[in-house]
């Protein structure tokens, strides 16, 4: 009877710890959260672009043409080095690197939730002073060994909106990572249509200083006939020289673009020297680009997204800080062995074990709480106008894009027109001079425009293709290229 009254008396102790742990689940479960939920803020934008109707043709052109947009410019080694940029870019994976980061530390704000649970050991050996019983003292030793464990109960939910300033924190760095994949792409775009656009006018001056030395040639045989005086040849002479010195610089332009593409994929300067020394055509794409409504930006651009969570983390924190306005509930307890004889110290008979709640209230700290809530206010503050100022510049930067590319249209087939024009102003020229029908000054009027038109026409070539590249990178392409698990 004995036994059995001892197994019901423990079957009712561990019924009434059931209990209470149940209850105490039911408290954190209904348990407020203190401070204010977080809610997206409300942007009107405008229904329409303020730059010119955009080119689009949807029934082509998908989301996923968006999200790997350089594809578009049907260049196989611009998608070869946006590729390489994306694997090996150091931005990219520091970027990387802070996700795994947030990811820890969102680990670390979860952790509040559950109990901290401690392992001890100890041995003490000690001496009292004398006393009436015991005239030399008393010399004893203690051991002890056992567990001890406290937990937090998250009543007013500051562990809580620790978590969810945790969560928004971690969307706050993948975002962040997504807009550096938006401006790397771009940067290596914009790098890669530069080289093309450099040697493509070294090309330019490089005919045209062949074509000025043959007529510099050629006026010297006239001037040593009679029929042309020294100063045609020394303008001739003089025109040649001015386009020779327009070369070093241009060459060292192309192999600086090379220089960048290179740190751009994460390899020393001259990594792609041999690869990208060969001249080709300045990439292009078609205009049509699906810029669709102002709102798309929202869900579009990962700098828009980026700024929205920084409000959602600030919110949170509000939260965190009011909490500690509140009292702070937690149960503690301890059990183990504790005896003075080492033989005997984990014998049954020397178990020991205390269990219990306890409650502190911070009543006063000189207003440090308060002024914790006001700051974490005041940063909230700032995330929203962030938030609204980062719209704005992003459909400035889509409309500066629209404008650009249409009128930089206008630009190139002006300039074509140009260098149509010059051309057969070249020929005429040479042609009459040759007859004695016009003088010279003519013919080298003629040339300059002709190579200044066509030194135009590619660089306008090159900023039509750059304009595209900033219109994507402006609407938010380039970012869904690549996912971190």
């Amino acid at each position: 009877m004995y036994t059995a009254l001892k197994m019901n008396l423990a079957t009712l102790r561990l019924a009434k710890i059931c209990s209470l742990v149940l209850l105490l689940c039911l408290i954190l479960i209904n348990g407020c959260a203190v401070g204010p939920d977080y809610k997206p803020i409300e942007t009107t934008l405008p229904s329409t672009w303020a730059g010119p109707a955009p080119k689009s043709d949807t029934n082509t052109i998908t989301e996923k043409d968006i999200a790997c947009w350089w594809t578009a410019f049907n260049d196989p080694l611009l998608v070869s080095l946006v590729n390489r940029a994306i694997e090996s870019n150091l931005d990219i994976r520091q970027a990387e690197a802070r996700i795994r980061q947030a990811r820890a530390a969102r680990g670390v704000s979860l952790s509040g939730f559950g109990p901290v649970l401690n392992a001890v050991s100890s041995y003490r050996r000690s001496h009292s002073p004398q006393s009436a019983a015991a005239n030399d003292g008393i010399t004893s030793s203690q051991y002890q060994a056992g567990f001890d464990a406290a937990w937090e109960l998250d009543i007013f939910g500051g562990v809580r909106r620790s978590v969810e300033a945790a969560d928004a924190d971690l969307n706050v760095v993948i975002e962040g990572r997504n807009d550096v994949l938006v401006t790397l792409a771009a940067e290596v775009a914009v790098n890669y249509i530069d080289l093309r656009a450099y040697q493509q006018r070294l090309n330019i001056a490089r005919n045209n200083l062949a074509a000025q030395k043959h007529t510099a040639e050629l006026t010297h045989k006239i001037v040593t006939a009679g029929f042309a005086n020294s100063l045609d040849a020394a303008n001739a002479d003089a025109q040649a020289a001015t386009t020779a010195a327009q070369i070093p610089l241009l060459e060292a332009s192309a192999e600086q673009s090379i220089y960048s593409l290179s740190l751009l994929i994460g390899r020393e300067p001259a990594a792609l020297l041999t690869e990208l020394k060969e001249s080709s055509d300045i990439p292009a794409a078609s205009p049509l680009v699906p810029v669709g409504v102002p709102s798309d930006l929202l869900r579009r651009r990962p700098d828009i997204r980026r700024a929205e969570a920084q409000i959602h983390a600030a919110t949170a924190r509000i939260g965190v800080a009011t909490a500690d306005l509140f009292p702070k509930f937690s149960i503690s307890g301890s059990a183990g062995f504790q005896n003075d004889e080492f033989n005997s110290w984990m014998d049954r008979v020397n178990r020991f074990w205390s269990f219990g709640p306890s409650v502190s209230w911070q009543i006063f700290n000189t207003g440090k709480t308060i002024s914790n809530i006001e700051l974490q206010k005041a940063l909230q503050e700032q995330s929203a106008i962030t938030y609204k100022q980062t719209i704005l510049t992003a459909l400035k930067e889509v409309d500066n894009a629209l404008i650009a590319s249409t009128k930089e249209e206008e630009r190139k087939k002006a300039f074509s027109d140009a260098v149509a024009a010059n051309k057969k102003a070249v020929d005429l020229a040479k042609q009459l001079y040759i007859h004695g029908q016009t003088d010279f000054l003519n013919v080298l009027l003629a040339q300059r425009s002709l190579y200044a038109s066509e030194d135009a026409l590619a660089q306008s070539t090159r900023t039509v293709s750059t304009n595209l590249v900033a219109l994507y990178k402006a609407i938010g392409g380039g970012w869904g290229t690549i996912i971190v698990e």
